[in-house]
């Protein structure tokens, strides 16, 4: 039974080329396509999601529909709702794309005690609801207090049975938080650090546990015999 499938070496330079991909692809959509700036949520976009959404899907008529400094009256009013859209769905897409590197960490980290598969999977999904949630909820109040009320009518609990998972989780709503407010650059700063920094603590040992270790080298051993058992 292979406990540990990748080292944190092999796993930082992943890490680095998926990053140095992802920074190219957007420096060349910078340079040879300007007018997709506009639908990149890092920051000074010339869309205000905010405005945009509230104007295009308010507005009876799209003749009516005014978008601010970026234009869009007139026949423009439907080209403002599908700049609002592809903004939206650059947003949505970003955070999946900057959690596939953390979800990788997460996985490499937690692979010799074992991890959920549905964990990883909602670390995916968890940005793009919280992204929808910022956007719904804006600056209003009422809805911010909807959305508790809901939440507490649901009684949505996951129990965590690892501190660590708490922080991960934490990092995926803190990518989805920065897409919904049109910061989705900062997150791509946060994942960066975010990924190198626990690749390093990872790789260091760091705050290693001897009694922590002799556990999971017994639940380990468990594992394997109850795999050699299974065959």
């Amino acid at each position: 039974m292979q406990t540990n499938l990748i080292k944190p070496k092999a796993l930082a330079v992943r890490i680095f080329v998926y990053f140095a991909f992802l920074i190219a692809a957007l420096a060349f959509l910078a340079n040879f396509v300007p007018r997709s700036q506009q639908f990149l949520p890092f920051g000074g976009s010339a869309v205000d999601i905010s405005d945009t959404a509230q104007q295009v899907f308010s507005t009876s008529s799209p003749t009516e529909i005014q978008v601010g400094e970026t234009g869009g009256s007139g026949p423009g009013g439907w080209s403002a709702r599908l700049d609002a859209a592809l903004f939206l769905i650059a947003g949505l897409f970003g955070t999946i794309v900057l959690m596939i590197p953390i979800t990788w960490v997460y996985m490499a980290i937690k692979t010799p005690e074992g991890y959920r598969k549905s964990f990883v999977e909602a670390l995916i999904v968890l940005p793009i609801c919280a992204t929808t949630v910022v956007l719904l909820i804006q600056d209003s109040l009422a809805l911010a207090f909807g959305l508790a009320a809901l939440v507490a009518a649901v009684r949505f609990r996951v129990r965590l049975p690892d501190a660590l998972d708490g922080i991960y989780v934490f990092a995926a709503i803190c990518v989805g938080l920065a897409s919904g407010i049109g910061y989705l650059g900062v997150a791509v700063v946060m994942t960066i650090f975010f990924c190198f920094a626990s690749i390093i603590l990872w790789g260091m040992d760091y705050g290693a546990n001897p009694v922590e270790r002799a556990k999971q080298a017994k639940k380990l051993a468990a594992l394997e015999h109850t795999d050699r058992g299974a065959n």
